[in-house]
């Protein structure tokens, strides 16, 4: 059985075309092409954008024109993680999925499920000649996950429509009225390095097996940050054995929880037993301390061993001894996970700080975060806490791609609609939330003032790394909730 067999088998189809097309973030460009393609061959009005933003036009049923014109909107990226050995190739290689009890999941890499199933039903709502609804539109956006590209870049007057429902949240029997804005932080600094120190041993640190996540919905899980582990584990060892600091590599992606990092450390033979013991103790400590959170962290310490066999002669250099010392606690004082919790929505998250991706490495010291929050004055105050940890290391900082949260509307007529519509469905309430991530729709709502917004979506676990899952009873659930709403939109005002 493959996922192509499962109900309802219109969008599993869809979703396994996606799985299909490679569309890491920012080379999304044949996905782009194939909605395109594939709005053009149901023979309706398609239009792209000069940023790559797809938009597909279907009329109304007949004896429904009179609804309030709808847009159906999710993004056609994906983020591309995958564990250390696991062989795929994001830009080239098909996702391979498999189907576990309820959930259907990925071999080594994440799913993209966030938010190919959103796009999935779009796609499946616009292919029905049964499925009765008002003017519709559907918008395929392009770059969400890493930097909301086609939501800040698209125009004004494209969209007829008034009611925007997102399909890219990730709990089914939840509706979303409000989202958290973010920005991107990153501090750099060069640094001299030193000549390899005569008959010292070359040791590698890897840290590994833990879980990271979405940098949104999983802050609050306060897993391990690998970066930062890594940090206090570099730390003791060079203060308690002398290592010296040649590089290390930690996260990939601004809005991933790090679940790895990998260090290279010189050790003088005569402190070996020493550093290993450091290392020995100090892992014990951290697993203990994540046993709940992270139960397969895995903390190796091991003579380096080149790709090859040959070392190139520039990787053999060290960080000069007081440079790396002030970037190792730079990173260990840099905020991390949540700041603040909500006072307005007990149990959310307002504000948090993600420490994505560390480098050092051949002269440059790199540091990116992404910070969120609901409240755009606290997430201002955060990056100037942030800024003052690396401008006290010496470090040049910059910060891009602000976006505002998106506020919850007292008075949306969808909100009011798709509460009675899941009550009548399922006999109970939907749960009306605000999410701690970025949805697009904080952004969107900057250039269309005037929509009617919310964002609802089938159950997904652990976006943004190779333990997503996409649960397939919510799948089916989420499809037949989106058709009665689309029957049952209000009347254009």
């Amino acid at each position: 059985m493959t996922i192509k067999d499962l109900e309802p088998k219109s969008v599993w189809n869809n979703f396994y075309s996606l799985t299909q097309i490679p569309r890491p973030s920012k080379k999304e460009g044949k996905a782009i092409d194939f909605m395109y393609e594939f709005g053009k061959s149901l023979g309706l009005e398609t239009y792209r954008d000069e940023i790559g933003n797809v938009i597909i036009r279907k009329p109304a049923t007949p004896g429904m024109e009179h609804l309030t014109g709808v847009i159906l909107q999710g993004h056609i990226d994906m983020v591309p993680q995958k564990n250390a050995d696991t062989v795929h190739d994001f830009e080239k290689d098909p996702i391979q999925t498999w189907i576990d009890g309820d959930w259907v999941k990925a071999k080594g890499t994440t799913l993209g499920a966030d938010n190919g199933l959103g796009v999935a039903m779009a796609m499946s709502v616009l292919q029905s000649d049964t499925i009765k609804h008002g003017p519709l539109e559907v918008l395929i956006t392009m770059d969400e996950e890493t930097g909301m590209t086609g939501a800040n870049f698209l125009k004004p007057g494209l969209l007829k429509g008034k009611i925007l429902i997102n399909l890219d949240s990730e709990t089914e029997g939840e509706l979303y009225v409000g989202c958290a804005g973010g920005m991107d932080f990153t501090a750099k600094a060069s640094y001299q390095r030193c000549e390899e120190p005569e008959g010292w041993l070359c040791y590698s640190l890897d840290v590994k097996g833990f879980k990271g996540g979405h940098s949104g919905m999983d802050i609050i899980l306060c897993r391990a940050n690998a970066n930062k582990v890594a940090a206090r584990l570099v730390w003791a060892l060079m203060t308690e054995a002398g290592v010296k600091l040649v590089d290390f590599e930690g996260g990939t992606l601004r809005n991933a929880i790090p679940r790895e990092a990998f260090v290279t450390v010189y050790v003088d033979p005569s402190k070996e037993a020493a550093a290993k013991a450091v290392v020995e103790r100090l892992a014990s400590v951290i697993k203990e301390e994540y046993k709940v959170t992270d139960p397969d962290a895995s903390i190796s310490f091991h003579p380096y061993v080149c790709d090859g066999g040959e070392c190139d002669p520039q990787d053999c250099l060290y960080v000069e001894p007081s440079a790396a010392a002030r970037f190792v606690q730079a990173v260990l004082a840099c905020p991390d996970g949540v700041e603040r919790m909500s006072d307005q929505m007990p149990g959310l998250v307002e504000t948090s700080n993600n420490m994505a991706m560390v480098s050092i490495y051949r002269g440059e010291f790199k540091v990116s975060t992404l910070m969120r929050s609901s409240v755009d004055s606290a997430k201002e105050a955060l990056a100037e806490k942030i800024s003052s940890v690396f401008r006290l290391a010496g470090c040049e900082v910059e910060l891009t791609g602000g976006y505002s949260g998106w506020a919850p509307n007292a008075s949306s007529r969808i909100l009011s609609t798709m509460k009675k519509v899941y009550n009548d469905l399922f006999g109970k309430e939907p749960a009306v939330m605000a999410i701690h991530a970025g949805l697009e729709c904080g952004i969107l709502g900057g250039t269309y003032p005037d929509w009617d917004m919310i964002s609802c979506g089938p159950t997904l676990m652990s976006p943004h790394s190779p333990d997503e899952r996409a649960n397939i009873p919510s799948v089916e659930k989420c499809w037949t909730f989106l058709q009665a709403v689309l029957a049952n939109i209000p009347e254009a005002e």
